[in-house]
């Protein structure tokens, strides 16, 4: 499914399709509550499908954008996120999300630029429905606080007060965060804009954080970099939603769901945390990431 943009180069848009905002969105991860009662267990006998759609293989790699969106006064989670948007290019984790392929065998590349940081003090409320969330990009699109981006990804961040969903519970109780793509006219040609919600884990921090103590000293910050790692590997693999990469001969899962909620190896940090990778200056604790190969495929941390 996705959640129209309309014509992002337009001075006055239209929101979301009430038919798009009325379902809930594709591609997101669900909490671990949710994830518990699938009891989806990665099995090495499983590979990931192609559907011969788009993939994001530009060799300059992803632009990510992060909006701000509710009150984050006071909070460290705008340089602790940052800190990792910036550190992912050349990882190991993200080296996961390079074995991808599109249609002509070219590689995703492991390069991701935070490309800018935005703030957007409640434009649309504390309670955001799906179509607000697309909204708010488009807003941040034709007001020119962010470029038009074909190979970005944007990011709406929410604020520990921010309600998000169809039912505006959806977060939390459903799921931690997702991805999708609105289409609109850049310069006169169809162009798709791919975006992302993920909501501060410290508003449900056993629903969307793996640990009440954290690496960084920030328990929401933290559960939310596992949750936005795994939503733009996603959004890059499979960015158009089910025409990428997906296991649709088994459950239908996109790469990163396959490892949900799973950690590999950990080892405690000084203030003691769990971790699982040290990225620049920081430790942090990130799900796991599906890794593709020719006979044995599995999810792991990084190689």
């Amino acid at each position: 499914m996705k959640l129209a943009l309309s014509t992002l180069a337009a001075a006055t848009l239209a929101v979301a399709s009430t038919a798009a905002a009325a379902a809930e969105p594709s591609g997101f991860v669900l909490t671990r509550e949710k994830q518990a009662q699938l009891a989806v267990q990665p099995l090495a006998a499983k590979k990931i499908e192609y559907q011969n759609g788009p993939v994001m293989t530009s060799p300059n790699g992803v632009n990510v954008y992060l909006i701000w969106y509710g009150d984050w006064s006071n909070n460290t989670a705008p340089t602790i996120v940052a800190d990792f948007v910036s550190h992912l290019s050349g990882s190991p984790w993200y080296n996961i999300t390079a074995t991808y392929t599109d249609a002509n065998n070219r590689h995703i590349a492991n390069k991701v630029t935070l490309a800018k940081q935005i703030s957007d003090n409640y434009s649309h409320g504390s309670a955001l429905k799906n179509a607000d969330v697309a909204d708010v990009v488009k807003q941040a699109i034709t007001t020119h606080a962010l470029p038009a981006d074909t190979n970005g990804v944007y990011f709406v961040l929410t604020s520990k007060d921010v309600k998000q969903g169809v039912s505006i519970n959806s977060f939390c109780n459903l799921y931690c965060g997702w991805h999708n793509t609105g289409s609109g006219t850049l310069n006169g040609k169809t162009a798709d804009i791919r975006y992302a919600f993920v909501g501060d884990a410290a508003r449900c921090i056993t629903s969307c954080a793996a640990q009440s103590t954290s690496p960084n000293d920030n328990p929401g910050a933290d559960g939310m970099i596992s949750v936005i790692a795994h939503e733009l590997s996603e959004a890059v693999t499979d960015p158009d939603i089910a025409t990428g990469w997906r296991f649709y001969s088994t459950d239908g899962n996109e790469n990163a769901d396959e490892c949900a909620w799973t950690f590999g190896t950990e080892y405690t940090t000084g203030n003691g945390s769990l971790a699982n990778m040290h990225l620049g200056s920081r430790d942090y604790l990130v799900q796991q990431n599906w890794v593709r190969g020719i006979t044995t495929e599995t999810c792991a941390v990084g190689f």
